[in-house]
């Protein structure tokens, strides 16, 4: 990947990033590296802000790096406001590709011509974007189809910026100081996970079968219908839906359509997956949203779901009846239940601020609560108790906030927070219903008569091991390494002083017994002796400085 890897190097250093690229150490490309001529950026580009020039890098980088800002730009609990800000302004510029090219895909992955699986093919795209393109079509059975079709050789572009992102991620870790305490290299792997996801459109038709089963029942949305003979990992055929976006929502009066119903409907709907199925649509922006007759909701686009266990959602509820109640305390505990640590929980600290913000938005009436600056409040206040939300409960509150503007697109008045709270109130009444707690108990008296099966068979093999001397117990010394490192450090240079010293002793008394052979009256030895102790006291004192600590 070395030209992809110097493509990326000149980018950067051109919009003003080469001394991470210095402090890297160029240890992507070895010795190559050493050797390469970057540019400075330009007295223009360096005018613009630091987040600024971000964006641009990652823009002429492709399609990889738009995706992993544009993901980055949803994540404002690991990145400053401003980048989010800027990256939120992100665009792929890939234009659509040939006609030509879709069809030898289409070929390619059933083996056989277009005409032998589609009575009709649209020349052109309805919808294009980085990784797919969009075509319509009839199948022989004269049935109105949406074909997604993904971007030939775009799988092996991400396959390698993937690497390179990993190896950059490291190297910078390792040797940018103000990056070695980040979460960059998870950040990059989380960022994989949901790319490959995405590419794989096999694992979206999966998906979009699930949902639909999911909601089949309900009334008030419509799930396109998935065929499976006609869609393969990289090509995905669902029922071509005749829709209105939400985003014209000056046609909802003439087709007789409820907007304040309809934003209900969209949020409702939203809730049932999560709570109800735990699995959920993450990414309902007004382009996968469209209104049908009767102001039943059609979702598009399943390549990016979210999944909460049933234990999420249970704390998430334990949480909300937390907030109504102001039981402060539950609220933290709970929090702490379901974030990963970066650091040292102080648990006084994280409750008086738990207080702050219930108290601060939970005693305003519904209409007034501001969800925007609540969640933006919230991803503010989990990095500051070195606690990171999970990736799935991220993306729930996200896929939230999305419907809020959604909603405000529909009805101008809408208010999230007006529907969301009665909705956990329900939820917290259900939750201590007779018959809840009837369903745990038998779940719970199932998991006792399990282990208490289990137990007599597990204390016997750990008995039996013991009496034979098997028994082992692991033990992880966490940080040993690194104070050996310094322990073997300290040592070779206390024994390098030793050696000076006994040079430099050692000549000063050849000098002063003058044994020869002398040059002007100076024992060549003790001479000899004398400029190495120097050498080698110049190179210990060198090697001292270098590593920052004299």
């Amino acid at each position: 990947h070395t030209q992809r890897y110097l493509e990326m190097l000149r980018v950067l250093s051109r919009y003003g990033f080469y001394d991470l690229i210095s402090q890297s150490g160029f240890d992507l490309l070895g010795p190559l590296g050493k050797k390469i001529s970057l540019k400075r950026p330009e007295d223009s580009v360096l005018k613009l802000s630091r987040w600024e020039r971000v964006r641009l890098a990652l823009e002429e980088m492709g399609t990889t790096y738009v995706k992993f800002g544009q993901i980055l730009s949803t994540r404002g609990d690991l990145i400053p406001d401003d980048l989010v800000e800027e990256l939120k302004k992100l665009q792929d510029k890939v234009p659509p590709f040939p006609h030509e090219e879709a069809m030898a895909l289409i070929e390619k992955e059933f083996g056989r011509p277009v005409e032998e699986l589609f009575s009709e093919f649209s020349a052109t795209p309805i919808a294009s974007a980085s990784i797919a393109q969009v075509y319509r079509a009839t199948t022989l059975e004269g049935e109105e189809v949406a074909l997604k079709l993904q971007r030939p050789g775009i799988r092996r572009t991400i396959d390698t910026d993937l690497e390179i992102m990993t190896q950059m991620a490291v190297a910078l870790a390792k040797h940018v100081s103000d990056l070695s305490n980040s979460n960059l290299v998870n950040i990059v792997r989380e960022f994989d996970m949901s790319i490959h996801r995405e590419l794989s459109f096999s694992a979206e038709a999966s998906n979009l079968e699930r949902f639909g089963n999911n909601m089949r029942k309900d009334p008030t949305i419509y799930v396109p219908a998935c065929y499976r003979k006609l869609s393969t990992g990289k090509v995905l055929v669902m029922e071509y839906i005749e829709g209105i976006k939400i985003t014209e929502n000056d046609r909802f009066r003439e087709l007789d359509l409820d907007p304040k119903l309809i934003a209900q409907r969209g949020v409702d709907l939203e809730l049932k997956q999560i709570f109800e199925y735990g699995f959920f649509h993450a990414d309902p922006h007004p382009g996968n949203l469209l209104v049908l007759p009767g102001n039943v909701i059609c979702f598009l686009d399943f390549g990016m779901m979210g999944t909460l266990t049933r234990s999420t959602r249970e704390l998430v509820i334990s949480m909300a009846m937390g907030g109504i109640n102001r039981d402060y305390e539950k609220i933290s505990r709970n929090i702490l239940k379901i974030c990963e640590t970066t650091g040292e929980v102080h648990m006084r600290q994280l409750e008086s601020q738990v207080t702050e913000l219930v108290d601060l938005y939970f005693y305003q009436s519904l209409e007034n609560i501001d969800m925007t600056e609540l969640f933006a409040s919230l991803v503010k206040f989990f990095p500051q108790n070195n606690l990171v939300i999970p990736a799935d409960l991220f993306a729930f509150g996200r896929a939230l906030l999305l419907l809020q503007g959604d909603g405000q697109i529909i009805d101008p008045d809408f208010n999230i927070a007006s529907q969301v709270t009665p909705y956990f109130e329900k939820l917290v009444r259900k939750r201590f219903h007779p018959e809840q707690y009837i369903k745990e108990m038998a779940v719970s008296s199932e998991e006792i008569l399990r282990l208490a099966k289990d137990m007599p068979f597990e204390i016997r093999e750990l008995m039996e091991k013991a009496r034979e001397g098997k028994l082992k117990v692991n033990m992880e010394h966490q940080g040993l390494d690194v104070m050996g490192r310094k322990h073997e450090q300290i040592s070779n240079r206390i024994t390098m002083a030793i050696i000076l010293a006994s040079i430099t002793l050692g000549s000063s008394i050849l000098v002063l017994a003058e044994v020869p052979p002398l040059w002007h009256e100076i024992p060549v030895i003790g001479l000899v002796g004398f400029l190495g102790a120097t050498v080698l006291g110049f190179w210990l004192l060198i090697s001292i400085m270098r590593s920052g600590r004299m």
